[in-house]
C-alpha cells in the first residue's frame, strides 16, 4: 500500500459492542424443505448436525443450524431461493474433504450437501467431454471414460473428494506440473446463484466470445454460488508411463535433481517429494518398502509416446545416478507403481503413527527457493520444539508442510498454528503464495494482505457483491475480514447498515 492511502483493508475503529442480529427462525424454512425434500434429506437433530461440523481441516468447527441435501438442480435452486428470501446465509459442501476450513460451516446458517447428486449424466469421448452433477468423485471421472481416455487433476483424496469442491477450490494434485489444474478442465458451469438465478456459464466448447465466467467461477470457493452440472474436459490416456523413486541423503539433494529434471527440458507427468518423517509414518502405514533411514524420497513419472518416454525416463535415470541417489527403484508393472504411490498418497493419513494431531499447509515458492524455504521450515520448527514433516508437488514447488502436535498439551495447539502461519509468511517473503490447492476458505484469509493491496482485495470484493449482494453465500472465507458490500477501502466510513444496528465491522 503507497504511503498515505489510509488504513490498510479491513481495518477501522474498534468493533462496536452492540447485539449480533436476531437469527432467523429456520423452523418455518425446515418445514418447507422437509415438504420438498423428504424428512431424511433435511437434518436438524444436535447430533447429526454435528457430522457437518468441519470439513478435512479439523482446528475450525461450527455446528450448522441445519443440514439439506438437495437431490437436483431445481431442489439446489428452491433451498437456495428460500434462504435469500429470508436473509440466511449458506456454505455448500461436497465430500468434507477440504483442508482450509472452505466448507466450514455457519452458526444458525443451512449447510447445502451436494453428495445425493453424484451422477455422470453425458460422456462424449469422440470430443473429450464428460458432463457430470457435483457430487461425482474424482477418481469417478476417470472410471467413466477409462481405459482410454482419463481425467487429469489427481488431488491425493480424489477417492473421496468431489468435482463439485474441486470446482470450488480450483484443485489440482501429484500431476498438475505437467497437466494443470481443475481450471483448466472446466468448459462449462450450470449454476445456482445466491439469489436462486439458475444460468448456463459455458458450455461443451474450450472458448466462449464472452466474459470468462467460469474461469470467474472457478476456485471461487462457494461464494458465488452452487455449480450443479459441470462440463469437463477429459483427454486420451498415455501410450506409455514409467514411474520411479529415487532415495536421497538430504532435500537439498532430490531438490537439486528437481532443478536438473526441469531445466533439462523435462516434463514429468509428476515430481513428488517426502521428506524422512513423512517417509517413516507413511511406510509405517503401507510398508511399501521405503528405506526409513532415507533423508528424502523423490517419486518421478513420466508419460506418453513409448519412444519419448523411454528415452526421457533413461536421462532422469542417469541424472538421479549422477546426483548420489542411494537406491532407485523402477516400477517393473502397474502393480508396482500403485504401491510407490501409495506410500505418497498415504502420506497425510499417516501422520497419526507420528503425532495425534497436525495442521496441514499449502503454499508455493519458486522450485530455486526450495533449499531456503526447508531450511527456514527446520528453523522455525526448532524454535517452537514441534515435528514438520514435509510432503510436496516438487515440481511446481508447492510445499504441503505437516506441523505435528499433541492437542492435549496445553498451548501446543495455539504453538503449532502460530507455526503453520509463519511457514505461510515464510513462503510469500520468498516470491511464493498463501496456497496452491487447498484455497484460502477460512484459515489464510488472514494472509491475504500478505499477497494484495487494498485495491486488489477490494477489486476482489465488487466481483462477489455483483454474484451475491448479500453476501449470503460462504460468508466469512476467503476474504480478510468481512466487508460490506459498497464498502470501499482506505479511511474508515460508517456504513448505513452499521447506523441500523444490523451490521458491525470487525
Amino acid at each position: 500500500m503507497s504511503a498515505g492511502a489510509g488504513p490498510a483493508f479491513g481495518e477501522g475503529p474498534p468493533p462496536k459492542e452492540e447485539p449480533d442480529p436476531t437469527p432467523v427462525d429456520l423452523g418455518p424454512l425446515v418445514a418447507e424443505w422437509r415438504a420438498l425434500l423428504g424428512d431424511e434429506h433435511v437434518i436438524t437433530h444436535q447430533h447429526q448436525l454435528r457430522t457437518y461440523e468441519s470439513d478435512g481441516l479439523l482446528q475450525y468447527a461450527v455446528t450448522p443450524g441445519a443440514v439439506v441435501l438437495p437431490g437436483s438442480a431445481s431442489e439446489v435452486q428452491a433451498v437456495v431461493a428460500a434462504c435469500h428470501r429470508e436473509g440466511v446465509p449458506w456454505v455448500a459442501r461436497g465430500a468434507g474433504s477440504g483442508l482450509s476450513g472452505g466448507a466450514t460451516p455457519v452458526a444458525d446458517g443451512v449447510l447445502i450437501s451436494l453428495t445425493r447428486m453424484r451422477s455422470v449424466l453425458e460422456v462424449d469421448l469422440p470430443n473429450q467431454r464428460v458432463l457430470v452433477e457435483p457430487g461425482v468423485t474424482n477418481v469417478a471421472v476417470s472410471h467413466a471414460v477409462g481405459p482410454t481416455h482419463f481425467y487429469p487433476p489427481d488431488p491425493s483424496s480424489q477417492i473421496v473428494c468431489t468435482i463439485g469442491g474441486n470446482v470450488a477450490e480450483n484443485s489440482g494434485g501429484a500431476h498438475c506440473f505437467k497437466y494443470g489444474f481443475t481450471t483448466n478442465y472446466v468448459t462449462g458451469l450450470e449454476v445456482v446463484l445466491p439469489d436462486g438465478t439458475l444460468l448456463q456459464l459455458g458450455g461443451r466448447e474450450l472458448d466462449t466470445p464472452a466474459l470468462d465466467l467460469v474461469g470467474a467461477f472457478v476456485g471461487s470457493e462457494g461464494t458465488l454460488g452452487i455449480a450443479t452440472k459441470i462440463w469437463l474436459r477429459v483427454i486420451p490416456t498415455p501410450e506409455t508411463v514409467r514411474t520411479l523413486v529415487a532415495f536421497f541423503g538430504s532435500t537439498t539433494q532430490a531438490g537439486e535433481v528437481v532443478s536438473q529434471i526441469v531445466s533439462g527440458g523435462i516434463v514429468p507427468g509428476a515430481v513428488e517429494m517426502m521428506d524422512n518423517l513423512s517417509i517413516r509414518a507413511a511406510e509405517g502405514y503401507t510398508g511399501a518398502g521405503y528405506p526409513t533411514d532415507a533423508g528424502a524420497a523423490l517419486v518421478v513419472e513420466l508419460d506418453g509416446a513409448e519412444a519419448e518416454c523411454e528415452a526421457r525416463f533413461e536421462q532422469v535415470l542417469a541424472i538421479c545416478e549422477e546426483a548420489g541417489a542411494d537406491s532407485i527403484r523402477i516400477a517393473k508393472d502397474d502393480a508396482e507403481r500403485t504401491v510407490i504411490w501409495t506410500a505418497r498418497k498415504a502420506a497425510f493419513a499417516a501422520m497419526g503413527r507420528i503425532a495425534p494431531n497436525y495442521y496441514v499447509q499449502d503454499s508455493v515458492i519458486p522450485r530455486t527457493r526450495l533449499a531456503e524455504v526447508l531450511g527456514r521450515i527446520e528453523e522455525l520448527a526448532a524454535e517452537y520444539d514441534l515435528e514438520v514433516a514435509n510432503v510436496f508437488h516438487a515440481g511446481d514447488g508447492n510445499l504441503h508442510p505437516l506441523v505435528c502436535y499433541d492437542g492435549r498439551r496445553e498451548g501446543e495447539a495455539e504453538r503449532a498454528e502460530e507455526l503453520a502461519g509463519l511457514i505461510v509468511e515464510a513462503c510469500v517473503e520468498a516470491g511464493g503464495s498463501i496456497t496452491g490447492e487447498h484455497g484460502v476458505g477460512v484459515d489464510k484469509k488472514r494472509y491475504m494482505p500478505k499477497m494484495f493491496g487494498d485495491a486488489d482485495l477490494g477489486t476482489f470484493q465488487r466481483l462477489r457483491c455483483a454474484f451475491d449482494p448479500g453476501q449470503l453465500a460462504n460468508p466469512g472465507k476467503v476474504m480478510p475480514t468481512p466487508r460490506l458490500c459498497g464498502e470501499v477501502p482506505g479511511p474508515y466510513r460508517v456504513h448505513p447498515l452499521e447506523q441500523a444496528g444490523v451490521a458491525e465491522r470487525f
